[in-house]
């Protein structure tokens, strides 16, 4: 099993999460997003990924993309230690959380979203802060109030155990503080976030404990 991946990279930080929480070793290619212009965009890694995006996982000859199909992947063919509920219901509340974060937050953030209203917007990096921020701190804002109010809510997002709404969440909060978002608004999820940091698991995805961390 190959991953692609960069250590600060958000999407590659909640694959890492998931395949450590099951326990699944694998050979990291390193992308760095950033170098000459961003190593994803190398002929060789776009007939990977099109998208020119990590991560990447390669595995029995198939190739992956997408963080959130590739975590569902691994669930489905390695089920011991689920990452998604056994009902229904369940299920849909923590995909439904997960998006929040995969689909409608973390892609505001994403260095090509960010080169973008630099390079063809002429956006400055005080205006492209602006933009992080609260972009961020809306999703944030969301999350918290429903994983708040909500009684499916346990020691973790959904529950006593991580789910793939924790995967989400703790590289976001991770994000957060790296673009100065106060995050001392989201009690919730900064306790949930302590739960999951304080895992052997979780640990050992952490960006500071990857090959390629700068």
């Amino acid at each position: 099993m190959i991953l692609h991946t960069y250590f600060r990279s958000s999407a590659s930080y909640r694959v890492r999460i998931a395949l450590a929480i099951k326990g699944l070793g694998y050979e990291p290619r390193f992308v760095n997003l950033t170098r000459a212009g961003g190593e994803q965009y190398t002929p060789n890694y776009q007939s990977l990924n099109p998208q020119a995006r990590v991560p990447v996982l390669e595995i029995d000859g198939q190739v992956l993309t997408q963080s959130l199909a590739i975590i569902e992947y691994l669930d489905e063919r390695f089920a011991p230690i689920p990452l998604l509920p056994a009902d229904a219901w369940g299920r849909a509340r923590v995909r439904s959380l997960a998006q929040l974060i995969a689909c409608d937050t973390q892609p505001l953030q994403n260095t090509s979203t960010t080169r973008y209203l630099k390079s063809r917007l002429g956006c400055t990096e005080t205006q492209i802060a602006i933009w992080l921020r609260d972009w961020i701190s809306r999703g944030l804002d969301a999350m918290e109030m429903q994983v708040a109010r909500d009684p499916m809510t346990g020691h973790f997002i959904h529950g006593q155990a991580p789910s793939l709404a924790d995967c989400c969440l703790v590289p976001q909060l991770y994000a957060a503080r790296r673009f100065g978002v106060d995050i001392a608004a989201y009690p919730t999820l900064l306790r949930i976030e302590l739960a999951c940091l304080e895992r052997a698991d979780f640990q050992l995805a952490a960006p500071d404990r990857q090959q390629d961390a700068e």
